[in-house]
């Protein structure tokens, strides 16, 4: 299924109050209520490990990053700010991991 949310987004580096805005309106869309930045989307019985895995997905499509290997660790998705902070990164690194 898509979605109009999973079109990339283009912005420079470092624009992640539009990454936390964005995901906040994702999840109200997907879930039907409101989050904050810092609530456990999962510790509060709302998500499950399936919709982890769409969360993924609508990061790498929407924000054009690459999740892969470590980071695919249920504490980065835990909360938006998490996730905002794994897009940050993510668009810091090359897509082959090498850094700088």
């Amino acid at each position: 299924m898509t979605m109009s949310s999973d079109r990339a987004v283009p912005g420079p580096l470092g624009d992640e109050p539009d990454v936390e805005t964005g995901l906040l309106r994702f999840l109200e869309l997907r879930t039907g209520r409101a989050w904050s930045a810092d609530t456990d989307v999962f510790g509060s019985g709302g998500l499950s490990s399936l919709f982890a895995m769409e969360l993924v997905v609508h990061l790498e499509r929407t924000y054009g990053v690459s999740v892969r290997g470590a980071d695919l660790q249920m504490e980065n998705f835990r909360t938006v700010r998490r996730m905002t902070d794994l897009v940050a990164r993510l668009r810091r690194t090359p897509a082959d991991g090498t850094g700088g």
